[in-house]
Formats: C-alpha cells, structure tokens, sequence
C-alpha cells in the first residue's frame, strides 16, 4: 500500500540541497510568433526602402531568418532575466558577499547589487581577476543575486567560430586531437576526483536515505548496467568511448564476458590494460587506442554498450555512428546507451552552461540533445527502444562526489597544474551539481535492439512495479 507519509523536498542526504530555487527565462518567455514576425517584416522593411522586387524579398527572406532569429535571441537573453512567478524571493546581497574583484576597471562595473553576465565572471575568474570569498558550490547556488544569463559576444563569437565549424567537421584527426588533449592530461588529474573507480560518468543512487559514497555510485551503475543488457558467460562485449576500462573489466570478471573497449586516449588504454592485468581478466578484457570508426566489426558482439561518448560522435555523424553499432551487434544482441542530453523547454542558463561545457570540458560533444532526437535517431536507423530512464538527478549526485573529491586535492592540482586548471574544474563541478539536479542537462539511460519480427521481445519482460503488492482491487 502506498505510504501516508510525505517526504520534505530536497531532503534526501543522497544530494546536495538547493538554498536559493529560481527559474531563469527562456523559452516560456520567448514569442515565435514575434520571431516569424521579424524574420517577414526586416526583409519587408529593406524591400519598401530600397524598391526591391518580389522575388528578391523571398531571397532576402531566406538569406536573413537565421541571422534575425540569433540577433532576436540575443537581445531577448539580455531583456528577459528572470519570470516572475518564483518560488522564493532574492537575499538581495552586495555581488563583494559573493566575491572580492582585484580588477579596479572591473570592481568600478560591478559593484553592489549590479548583477554580472555569468560569461564575464568565469572568465574573469579564470584569469585570476576575481576571488570568491567562500565556497564555490554554496556562491553558486546562490549564483541569480549575482549573476544573469545573457548571450554575451564571446559566446556568440565562440558558437559561430568554433562550435559550429567543430559540429559541421567532427573529422578522425579532430575527435582525436580533442580527446587526447582532454584525457591525456594525467591520470592524476582525473583521479583527483573520479576516485578509485575511474569512471568519468554518472553513477546510480541506490539507497536516498543515506550518503552513498561515489564507489558505491558508480558500483551501483556498473552492475545495473550489466544486468540491463543481461550480459552472460561468453557473451562479445563491446563498450565504445570505454575511458579507463573500469566496465570493460569489470563485467569480464563478474559475468564471465569477453569484453573489448575502445578508446582514442593513450592515457586510459595503459591505464585500462594494467587494471585488467590487476584483475586477473587480462585474457578476456582488452582496451584497443583507436578511433570507434575503426572498431573491428565481425565476429559481431551480442552486447555493445556506450556511456556518455556518443555526444562526441556528433549530431552531423550521429545516424552513421547508429548504423555502425547495428551493423556490429548480433540479431539478438542488445545496445546500452548512455547519454547526455538538454531539455527541451530551454532556459538562458542551460545555454551559458552548456557553451562553457563545450569550451572548456567537453569539446565536440554537439550531440548532447533532448531525449526525443535521440530516440529518433535510434529509430530511423533500425532500433526498437525498450526503455528509456532520465538519470540527471543521480548524475547530481556523482558530481557532488567529485566536487567533494576536487576541493579535498586542491592543493595537490594546483601545485601541478595551476590555479587556473583547478578553478576550470572547479566551477565545471560545483555549478553542474546544480544544473543536474534542476533539469537543465540530465542524462539517458537508453535500452535498445533490432527491430526485427523475429526478436524475441519476451525475453526483456519486467515485473511490473508494485506486482504481488496487497495494493488493493477493482473489484466490486
């Protein structure tokens, strides 16, 4: 029977608790209507004043939608802040409680309750111009006394000439030379916050009543997968974008599999190969340094799973990336993705966010998108999805660990590395909690196969929840 109790929000030890809950504007606010508009009239407008034609009105129409509709959006993200239907109302704090400036022209802009473009203050940040005066996780969560989210011009300069061009190439020499730069940084450097595991994705709560700790995170997710794609004795395991091998070894040494990863990063094969030498399942659990176009195909896999490395394969190469995959799994085999993905009902935030994860963590992963793409994706290329679960709270939760982790081996980064290296993961961990927990990017948990008649669907057949509970009757 259901329980008569209600749980306070937010009061599992599980995840870090909000202190301040806004909502940022964004698509809510945002008129098509008034974009359709403009994208008529600015052409009407040139047509009137310099006598064009007709026809060349229906050009002009077509040349300038897309450069109208980004100037709209840009001005629309410095207009429209914040709704004003909100949950609770702002300290209204001096921006010095939050942060002391040491540039004079800076300090002269922003001072007292004078807000800053979330841009600007990383940046700036990350130049050594700004301290915080506490810690980055509390400031953050109250980051809406502090900040707002406009589209500033090194965003719009960043998408048009870098995001853009990277999403349109996604060649084998860029993909290689993103990742190696990226992951080839130090294994010390990961470790300083994946921990043990070294599992640089999303673990699973599994009990919300206690404080797991990240171990038990990603060991709740590395056995959860594998029993999502009921991996057996024998079974061709394939994980692609298998980072430091972790999966790949473990379920060769707890389901008895003969498990390949693929990776680009020379870093995470080493690293990989000695953990599976450690383990004892050398012989069954091998990393391959290759790009996953390369990935050998036959004899076909009857498991391939792929954790959060498909946003790098790219929106553009996305459909060929599937067929590939469909190509290499058995008729009867079963395809495990794990993604990264953003809302749909979008807010400022989630673009500031998701443009600073692209500059400066995740470059080249153009394909985190909502849940909808992905599943079209999967089903114009020939895949039936089975089920599908949204993880971002538990993502939530992962980052909160690394967070704790980061901030514990500050002093051993920076001595390494540099301040600004420590503060890039700093705010990347501390504001991602955030964004994890509230929706702005969340992550899928996708379970696929062939659509074929003769795919025995029976087989993934779940109990259904609550079944042989005492919940109750329709009868009369």
């Amino acid at each position: 029977m259901p329980s008569d109790s209600k749980r306070a929000p937010f009061s599992s030890p599980s995840f870090a608790a909000p202190t301040l809950l806004r909502e940022c504007g964004g698509a809510r606010e945002f008129s098509s209507y008034a974009l359709y508009a403009l994208v008529l009239v600015v052409p009407f407008a040139l047509k009137h004043v310099f006598g064009f034609s007709a026809l060349t009105y229906v050009i002009l129409t077509a040349l300038l939608a897309l450069p109208v509709g980004a100037l709209c959006l840009v001005a629309h993200s410095w207009i429209v802040r914040t709704p004003t239907d909100q949950i609770g109302a702002l300290p209204n704090q001096p921006i010095e409680s939050y942060m002391t400036i040491l540039d004079k022209e800076l300090k002269a802009m922003y001072h007292g309750c004078t807000k800053m473009p979330m841009e600007m203050f990383y940046e700036r940040y990350f130049d050594g111009d700004i301290d915080l005066t506490g810690d980055a996780l509390e400031i953050f969560e109250k980051r809406y006394d502090w900040a707002f989210f406009p589209i500033t011009y090194n965003v719009a300069k960043f998408f048009v000439c870098q995001w853009i061009p990277e999403l349109l190439v996604h060649s084998k020499k860029q993909d290689e030379t993103q990742v190696r730069d990226h992951y080839d940084r130090g294994d010390d450097f990961y470790a300083a916050f994946l921990g043990d595991r070294m599992v640089y994705t999303s673990g699973l709560v599994g009990d919300s009543s206690r404080r797991e700790t990240l171990e038990e995170l990603q060991d709740n997710k590395l056995r959860d997968v594998c029993e999502r794609v009921q991996m057996r004795k024998g079974d061709r395991h394939l994980d692609l974008g298998c980072g430091w091998g972790t999966l790949v070894s473990y379920a060769a040494k707890n389901y008895g599999t003969q498990s390949i990863g693929v990776t680009l990063g020379r870093n995470q094969t080493a690293f990989g190969n000695d953990r599976a030498k450690a383990w004892g399942v050398q012989d069954s659990a091998q990393l391959l340094c290759m790009d996953y176009r390369d990935t050998p195909r036959r004899p076909l896999y009857n498991r391939i799973t792929c954790l959060e490395m498909a946003e790098h394969v790219g929106v553009r190469k996305f459909q060929e990336f599937l067929l590939q995959v469909r190509d290499m799994l058995e008729d009867d085999g079963l395809f495990y993705l794990q993604i990264a993905g953003l809302r749909g009902a979008w807010q400022y935030e989630d673009f500031s966010w998701g443009l600073f994860m692209a500059k400066y963590v995740f470059p080249g992963a153009d394909a985190s998108c909502p849940l909808n793409w992905v599943v079209a994706q999967l089903e114009a290329t020939g895949f039936e999805v089975r089920s599908s679960e949204t993880i971002g709270v538990h993502y939530s939760a992962t980052l909160d660990r690394w967070y704790e982790n980061w901030m514990q081996n500050k002093d051993s980064i920076v001595k390494k590395y540099g301040k600004r290296w420590f503060r890039v993961w700093e705010i990347f961990l501390a504001w991602s909690i955030i964004v994890a927990r509230q929706g702005s990017s969340t992550c899928y948990q996708i379970l696929a196969h062939k659509n074929r008649n003769a795919f025995d669907r029976s087989a993934l057949i779940s109990k259904p929840l609550g079944f042989g509970m005492p919940s109750g009757s329709v009868q009369a």
